[in-house]
């Protein structure tokens, strides 16, 4: 099975924090989806792409497991890890850490869905030709035209 991985590293900022000082549970989801725009860039397919395209990928599931706090102005590491599931859905794992300490785990799943339409299809091809690593010496640019 193909697995795609992206760690992007941010820094906690005093909008996220909740009164007790620490991260707000809920801004975890955002650092999720900060997770999975970068790890998307990095494979070549920015989400903006797959938009132009005619394709979203909305969430349909998310789970949260929080396993020690985040603070202002402490710098986090967001580690995705993304994999297929039956050909058509996006489960995408997180694992947050600061200074190699666990904070944060989860995941979100991911179907592709028809701008238009609201419904679920196939991926696009230029998609699945960047994710299966098999386009034939084009560059990422020449397979998203």
């Amino acid at each position: 099975m193909i697995e795609h991985s992206h760690n992007t590293t941010i820094r906690v900022r005093y909008a996220d924090t909740d009164k007790m000082g620490i991260v707000y549970n809920g801004n975890y989801l955002t650092y999720f989806e900060i997770g999975r725009t970068e790890l998307l860039r990095s494979l070549g397919m920015p989400y903006a792409v797959l938009e132009q395209q005619g394709v979203q990928l909305p969430v349909i599931e998310a789970h949260i497991e929080y396993k020690a706090p985040a603070e202002y102005d402490d710098l986090i590491s967001i580690k995705a890890t993304c994999k297929m599931e039956r050909g058509i859905l996006l489960n995408i794992s997180y694992e947050i850490t600061k200074d190699n300490k666990l904070l944060t785990i989860g995941h979100t799943i991911h179907p592709f869905m028809n701008i238009i339409s609201g419904k679920p299809i196939r991926p696009p091809q230029s998609f699945l030709e960047i994710w299966n690593g098999n386009h034939d010496n084009r560059t990422k640019e020449e397979i998203i035209e």
